[in-house]
């Protein structure tokens, strides 16, 4: 068994690598100083995403405790993937440090815009 431990992403919420503070991104958009100090915007790379928003099982409304109580759990999809550039609301991403590398967790609900390859849009 490894000693190495792994991020897990839980919920609805993506794990980001964020931008330097440049105005320019990585990937070539650019974000204007007006948009950056007014809005507090910020970009990055998405590392890892979580399963999505947990679902009840149907199962739970049922009146009959005698049956089992184990399903499978059921998530609504995310629309983001590892690898899209996402535009994201910096109020609501919270920072954290893993093995001395910078991450964001970010809700899905504040990212903005993705920007992801063509290739990988259609893959799905």
């Amino acid at each position: 068994m490894s000693d190495r431990k792994k991020l897990l992403v839980i919920g609805d919420r993506v794990l980001i690598s964020p931008d330097s503070g440049e105005d320019r991104t990585k990937v070539g958009l650019y974000l204007p100083r007006t948009v950056t100090e007014r809005d507090a915007v910020q970009s990055g790379r998405i590392v890892a995403t979580g399963p999505g928003m947990p679902l009840p099982a149907p199962k739970d409304m049922d009146d009959e405790p005698w049956k089992s109580n184990f399903h499978e759990p059921h998530h609504v999809p995310m629309e983001t993937r590892i690898g899209d550039h996402a535009i994201f609301l910096r109020k609501a991403a919270i920072e954290i440090k893993y093995e001395d590398k910078t991450y964001l967790v970010v809700p899905q609900a504040a990212i903005l815009v993705l920007l992801r390859d063509s290739d990988k849009s259609e893959e799905s």
